[in-house]
């Protein structure tokens, strides 16, 4: 056993690596993403609290996030482990190519949000839903995110396990998604791992977060004031004018 902290090392995820099986072509989508390519030639380690995924589209974010979700047991069109409803499937096959390496004493239980087949997951939940929970699809776009971290994410009976995020703030108001701010810190502090993809300058900031930034160069650690969503937000709320010179 390896200690962290002062206590034993009880991470959902240690690190991500290719499967010594795996068997697909580096030229062909997804591995020709040089995100996915460095992931696949170099692993990834994962560290306790969360991991915010930040680039432009097409960048990975989500191809990785939706893998390691897969990889981990979760549902690739969202919930828990708990779930396997299915619409169509649309993921990558990065999957099928990851290894997790896991303490075999580490918190099981997981849950993946992703934001853009969330409206299936409603109707599965309400399928199998009991008298207490609330009818997602009643509720509007962010209400329905905001109850998903209370009485999921966030759930004290729900303490630790692995939680991956694709974007939760398409869904997100400003003031909301400074709620999630303040959960994501209660929830590490309970032991919970969060892997999230993200475009949020917002959700980036949360203290303690570590930060990867994805593009053409791969993958690399970064700070928040380096990243590049924060520094073209900074440049278009200073002086939206100037890129409406060049837009309109």
């Amino acid at each position: 056993m390896t200690e962290r902290d002062g206590r034993f090392d009880d991470r959902p995820v240690r690190r991500i690596r290719r499967s010594p099986s795996a068997g697909y072509d580096p030229d062909r989508w997804p591995a020709d993403i040089p995100a996915v390519r460095q992931l696949l030639q170099e692993g990834l380690d994962l560290p306790a609290g969360v991991t915010m995924l930040v680039g432009e589209n097409g960048a990975g974010k989500s191809t990785i996030v939706e893998a390691v979700a897969a990889a981990y047991g979760l549902p690739p069109e969202g919930g828990s482990n708990q779930g396997r409803h299915v619409t169509r499937p649309t993921e990558s096959p990065l999957a099928e190519w990851l290894l997790l390496e896991r303490a075999p004493w580490a918190p099981r239980w997981g849950f993946f949000l992703r934001a853009e087949t969330m409206h299936g997951y409603y109707s599965y939940a309400e399928s199998v839903r009991g008298p207490a929970d609330p009818l997602l699809h009643e509720m509007s776009h962010g209400e329905s995110f905001n109850a998903l971290l209370a009485d999921k994410l966030n759930h004290p009976q729900f303490v630790a396990g692995l939680v991956c995020l694709d974007e939760p703030e398409a869904a997100l108001s400003f003031q909301s998604t400074l709620t999630w701010l303040a959960n994501l810190d209660v929830m590490t502090q309970r032991g919970t791992q969060v892997l999230c993809a993200t475009h949020s300058p917002i959700l980036a900031a949360l203290p303690g977060a570590h930060l990867l930034e994805l593009g053409e160069w791969g993958i690399r650690e970064t700070t928040w004031e380096e990243l590049e969503i924060v520094r073209h937000w900074r440049s278009f709320l200073d002086a939206p004018e100037r890129y409406f010179r060049h837009l309109l």
